[in-house]
């Protein structure tokens, strides 16, 4: 029976690996071994890095919210309850433009919530 050579996939999934692993410092992009394993670990991080930045951006929302509503006197908390007793359903993502971009309209939302 004759031998089976498998040099041409083997070599397409090296320079697979090379080639996502180019702009890699040091023998990251030179070298297969350690350039497949710095590969594995950069999907890893993106992996957890699109998680994260969700995190990151709510937490953000959340000071931005927050520092606008003590200029109106009123804690993120209770604004924030306001709101749901009052029926309004905004995110945070849009409360925030709203209290760095139309404080006018921030401010007629927090007095909305204060009445409810």
């Amino acid at each position: 029976m004759a031998r089976v050579k498998n040099s041409v996939a083997t070599r397409a999934r090296r320079k697979r690996v090379l080639k996502r692993a180019s702009g890699y410092f040091g023998s990251k992009h030179l070298l297969y071994r350690t350039a497949k394993e710095q590969v594995m670990h950069s999907l890893r991080y993106a992996y957890v890095s699109r998680r994260t930045i969700k995190r990151d951006y709510r937490k953000l929302w959340i000071r931005r919210i927050n520092a606008a509503c003590r200029l109106n006197d009123i804690s993120y908390s209770k604004f924030m309850h306001g709101l749901r007793v009052a029926n309004i359903n905004i995110n945070r993502k849009m409360l925030s433009e709203l209290a760095i971009h139309d404080a006018k309209a921030f401010t007629d939302l927090v007095k909305t919530a204060k009445k409810a």
